[in-house]
């Protein structure tokens, strides 16, 4: 689809338009955008230099959450503080909240960057919705296939580079500048917005669950709705609105022989080396159809419906195009309908790698004393955290004790996430796709991800509001990966969905 095609021209907006916006906000690709948003359109459009350098400066700021050292969580309140900042020149009131500090496994304390409460507008007669978003990100390092500085957000043919730049500062920053093109306009905001901001969403959100079960019945009273973008398209062109994601149980299995690794010359053939044993172990777990060997795990499992079934139908998703963007030969399926499944609504299995083992260049002759091995079990509804825990310990413990191994293993859950699902009918759900069709000029597709985003659920469980993930970057942004990147089309487009957004609720409430 062409870029020419999925844009409304900016021109003056015709009574038919605002009647067919009064009657339900739906606009073909042709049709010009709502009189109230024909000039944040065009302001979005002028300024959108302004917003990409403002990323750019963004991305600039190393806010690794993941690796647990105090030069990176320097840059975590650095974030942290350029964001209140920014939110504060709006007009917002903001409260950063301390969070206190983590307690790491190796005795260190370090503290936790603040979350971000703000507000803007507290008219009674308005809709309030909720903004949620994260600053901190994944490590990054050029030396690990990255072709460009993932700090410095470089274009190259309208895709911009850079660690955060779609997960999750993009988003968070379109939000920000929709906002900013009403205030810029001196346009009274359709809706009063909220934002809560963290900066730990990449190290499990510490700490935040206590900080939403304690500002509910604050914060959190006059929420109508809560919307998150920390998501992707599942097409490159394609709009798309995400209702469920999957759930999450890390686990790590240590098999342990002593401290010390040893010389294979002096011990190989006389060990229960560790290595093997793990290898056993994990190579227990999954078969090579993508099948989880663990028994029961699939005993909860929602049963599929046939009208869950037209809805992959209905979803476009070009095969060719999905794998050519993976960069992969072949996928474990060959429909649409069977990736789209095994990716949303039954539970895989990926083992990430190995603690302990020699993974350096060159030849050392090792058997490690002691080796951890890391797996995760992505779950589905209605699957328990607690029960697959068990089910995976016992089958591991089954395996070890068939091997007659005199070393120790040990299984540890050290992350247990429920799946989360959405009602489709909620009213920020058809204000969204309002705004993608008066954005986008198409019907967005309605789909699951196959990912975690624990505060969904979070949200839903304990503030009871209806959420909404409205993701803006497309299928190969590469999130979490090398070469992350967003680009501009999606970043500009997404800050004028957003502005809809704001508009469609404000026609719903």
């Amino acid at each position: 689809m062409s870029k020419n095609s999925l844009r409304p021209p900016h021109k003056a907006a015709s009574l038919l338009a605002l009647l067919l916006l009064l009657e339900g906000g739906m606009f073909s690709s042709h049709s010009p955008p709502p009189a109230p948003l024909e000039k944040v359109f065009q302001y979005i459009d002028l300024h959108q230099d302004e917003f990409v350098q403002t990323l750019k400066e963004w991305v600039a700021i190393e806010s690794d959450s993941v690796q647990p050292v105090p030069r990176f969580r320097q840059e975590l309140f650095r974030m942290m503080a350029v964001a209140a900042d920014t939110l504060q020149r709006l007009g917002a009131r903001v409260t950063s909240v301390d969070m206190g500090s983590q307690q790491l496994p190796d005795g260190q304390s370090l503290p936790i960057p603040p979350v971000i409460l703000a507000e803007l507008g507290n008219d009674p007669t308005k809709g309030t919705v909720c903004f949620y978003g994260h600053l901190d990100v994944q490590p990054a390092d050029q030396g690990d296939g990255w072709l460009t500085d993932p700090y410095v957000l470089t274009e190259v043919d309208g895709k911009l580079y850079g660690r955060g730049a779609t997960d999750n500062k993009g988003p968070v920053l379109a939000w920000i500048n929709a906002v900013s093109a009403f205030r810029a306009l001196e346009q009274d905001l359709p809706v009063n917005i909220k934002f809560i901001i963290e900066g730990m969403e990449e190290a499990g959100s510490v700490a935040l669950e206590e900080l939403v079960e304690k500002e509910k019945n604050r914060f959190f009273s006059g929420v109508d709705y809560i919307v998150i973008s920390d998501n992707l398209w599942i097409s490159q062109r394609k709009p798309a609105i995400t209702y469920g994601t999957r759930g999450n149980s890390y686990f790590t299995v240590e098999v342990k022989c002593r401290d010390q690794d040893f010389h294979s010359g002096t011990f190989g053939g006389i060990l229960h080396e560790p290595m093997a044993d793990l290898v056993a172990l994990l190579g227990s777990l999954v078969d090579s159809s993508g099948h989880i060997l663990v028994p029961g795990i699939y005993d909860e499992v929602a049963p599929l419906t046939e009208e869950e079934i037209n809805t992959y139908k209905a979803i476009h998703l070009d095969l060719e195009e999905y794998r050519n963007s993976s960069r992969v030969e072949k996928f474990l399926f060959d429909t649409k309908e069977e990736i789209l499944m095994h990716l949303w609504r039954y539970p895989s299995l990926s083992i990430h790698g190995i603690e302990g083992a020699f993974d350096e260049p060159g030849a050392k002759t090792v058997i490690p004393g002691q080796v951890i091995g890391k797996f995760s079990i992505r779950l589905v509804p209605h699957m328990n955290v607690s029960v697959v825990e068990k089910q995976v310990t016992r089958h591991l413990e089954d395996v070890f004790s068939k091997r007659n191994s005199s070393n120790k293993m040990v299984v540890s859950m050290t992350l247990g996430l429920h799946p989360w699902i959405a009602n489709v009918n909620d009213t920020q759900y058809l204000a969204a796709k309002r705004a993608i069709r008066t954005v986008f000029g198409t019907e967005p597709d309605m789909i699951r991800d196959g990912s975690t985003i624990p505060i969904a659920k979070m949200f839903q469980e304990i503030v009871h509001k209806s959420v909404v993930l409205i993701p803006l970057g497309a299928v190969d942004d590469g999130e979490h990966s090398q070469n992350e990147k967003i680009n501009r089309w999606n970043y500009i487009e997404g800050t004028k969905l957003f502005a809809a957004f704001f508009l469609e609720m404000a026609q719903l409430h």
